[in-house]
């Protein structure tokens, strides 16, 4: 799966100031509607889901030294039907805000190895909850021009409309826009935190923060991850990415 917008394709030589221009323009060329080809009530993790049912791919990393090993894992239903993987060397260092340009090289390499086409992406960082509405989800969505959604366990900005903690599984509160969220009014809505699992017998389980990166909107995104938690907190596309990236790295280090 290859690039449709490769003047969008992560640049870790420019500034600092181009980058965050960049995901300006980014932001602008997102849609944060519902544009995709398949039901939501379609997306699940069945294992008897029919051939025609939505391809969903996890995407995650893990590190080893100054290299990322990126994955992607695509599920049709509660099927692994493909996985994916590349290490790539890292060329800039963590500067929150611009995660893209630290990953989104590394991320696009592993969907060079992908044969499989994806429905929708789920990834392991923000889409709009982000200063300039481009997180990872959003810059890497528009780059392959696939409906995308960022999947986080932080909340980078915005601010919930209610108190998070300790809510029951199932529960979500809008997150609105403030002043740190450029291009966007103060109460303008752009995720969810989502409490996907809590258990009366663990301790206190924590929100996902969930945002649409591109072609899918603020509902749909959290529906849709929703209707991809399992038994576990993480939604399973996602949480076999996570598993399937250390299983890379050890390979890797081996």
């Amino acid at each position: 799966m290859l690039p449709t917008r490769p003047e969008f394709v992560p640049d870790s030589s420019q500034s600092r100031e181009e980058m965050e221009s960049m995901q300006l323009d980014v932001a602008d060329a997102a849609t944060w509607d519902d544009d995709f080809g398949f039901e939501v009530e379609a997306v699940g993790l069945a294992d008897w889901a029919p051939d025609d049912a939505p391809l969903v791919a996890g995407v995650d990393q893990a590190f080893l030294d100054d290299r990322a090993v990126s994955v992607v894992v695509v599920m049709r239903g509660g099927r692994v039907i493909e996985r994916a993987s590349a290490v790539v060397d890292l060329e800039i260092p963590y500067i929150p805000g611009l995660l893209s340009f630290r990953e989104g090289n590394p991320i696009l390499a592993a969907f060079e190895e992908l044969e499989a086409t994806p429905d929708l992406v789920v990834f392991d960082g923000s889409g709009r909850i982000h200063f300039r509405q481009a997180g990872l989800a959003t810059h890497l969505g528009v780059v392959l021009d696939v409906p995308s959604i960022g999947v986080a366990k932080s909340l980078l900005c915005g601010t919930p409309r209610e108190g998070v903690d300790g809510r029951p599984a199932g529960w979500r509160t809008e997150i609105l826009a403030g002043g740190r969220v450029e291009n966007a009014d103060s109460g303008e809505v752009i995720g969810h935190a989502y409490q996907s699992r809590q258990y009366d017998n663990e301790p206190i389980v924590n929100p996902l923060y969930v945002s649409p990166g591109h072609r899918v909107s603020v509902p749909t995104a959290t529906d849709l991850v929703a209707r991809l938690c399992g038994k576990y907190k993480l939604p399973e596309p996602t949480r076999r990415a996570d598993s399937y990236a250390d299983e890379a790295k050890s390979s890797v280090e081996s």
